[in-house]
């Protein structure tokens, strides 16, 4: 076997284990939680800079074509990335809102009828937080990511195609429609999701032999990675509505505006029973959903905060990663 087969059948046993390893993270978490949205993140990092790296073995002809459809991919990521980025870092709003809640509570220990009402109106404020967030992130999404066509194809018609440029052509195709999947998931999840208008999830039927159109066992990874996913999407509808749910997909964000809800319900049925003043921290149901609601926040500001990081770590390698291929070009 030659280094260039060597080399590209690596890369490819390297995207079948990545995404294996990410279906068994889906499984042993909640949907769209943040780990899994982290660990999602952590591969497309992983097989970016495996990409760049497979480029330098594969002596690809100088001033080729190779060159520009490996920019344009990367610059499909490079905007794809900075929407996502702005979804999540949209979210310090909301969760500083959040947290303005539990410290006025923090502060006043005893919970009179006039507090109650102060922090209902907070609570209020908070979810219009929320409703504002996920309509700029859908505005995004509208503006900025169907113009990038993001999408799985099942089949290549033409597979000698994918054997161009010492197999890079089909490296490039299986990248593609990988970096789609992945960006899509981070895009459903801390961005905006509306599946009626976007069937890129949809599951396209015929199971997974059609993605084995040039041999690689990677793409029934993905495949089935995809229907998981679009089943779970599919699976989750406004009860008695048959609508499938919109907006912001990330489990923390989602379990963060029941927390809100549960501890308005709380507060309204005390203000219902007339009563005067009360030790908030002895009464066990708000106690029990003001704590709820304090981790809830805590963990999606620590979770967003973890994803812009990652995220401007990964625009630093894409920019190392250009740059780096476009030095070895002009060297050679």
């Amino acid at each position: 076997m030659d280094p260039s087969s060597s080399s590209v059948n690596g890369f490819y046993s390297s995207l079948t284990r990545g995404i294996d390893d990410l279906e068994l993270v889906y499984l042993s978490n909640n949907f769209m939680s943040i780990q899994f949205l982290q660990r999602v993140l952590s591969l497309l990092r992983s097989f970016h800079s495996q990409l760049t790296l497979l480029v330098q073995k594969l002596h690809l002809p100088v001033g080729e074509k190779w060159l520009d459809e490996y920019m344009d991919e990367s610059s499909k990521l490079w905007e794809a990335c900075h929407v996502i980025k702005s979804g999540i870092s949209g979210m310090e709003t909301y969760y500083s809102a959040g947290f303005n809640i539990t410290s006025s509570l923090d502060s006043h220990r005893h919970l009179t009828p006039q507090l109650s009402r102060q922090v209902i109106r907070a609570i209020s404020v908070c979810r219009r937080e929320a409703a504002a967030l996920e309509e700029e992130n859908r505005a995004l999404m509208e503006t900025r990511i169907q113009a990038l066509s993001l999408r799985f194809d099942e089949k290549v018609s033409i597979e000698s195609k994918l054997n161009g440029f010492n197999g890079f052509r089909g490296v490039l195709y299986g990248m593609r429609n990988v970096s789609s999947l992945l960006l899509m998931i981070l895009l459903y999840g801390v961005v905006y999701c509306w599946p009626e208008s976007n069937n890129f999830l949809g599951g396209g039927g015929g199971g997974y032999e059609g993605r084995l159109c040039f041999g690689s066992a990677f793409m029934i990874s993905t495949a089935r990675l995809q229907e998981r996913v679009a089943a779970e999407i599919n699976q989750m509808s406004v009860s008695g509505c048959g609508r499938q749910q919109q907006g912001v997909m990330l489990y923390e964000f989602r379990r963060s505006k029941m927390a809100l809800d549960e501890l308005r319900g709380e507060l309204e049925r005390k203000c219902g029973q007339g009563q005067m003043a009360v030790d908030w921290e002895n009464e066990v149901g708000i106690r029990e959903r003001v704590e709820n609601l304090r981790g809830c926040f805590g963990v999606l500001r620590s979770g967003a905060e973890n994803i812009v990081g990652q995220l401007d770590d990964f625009f630093d390698e894409i920019v190392e990663g250009r740059k780096k291929l476009l030095d070895f070009c002009s060297h050679r």
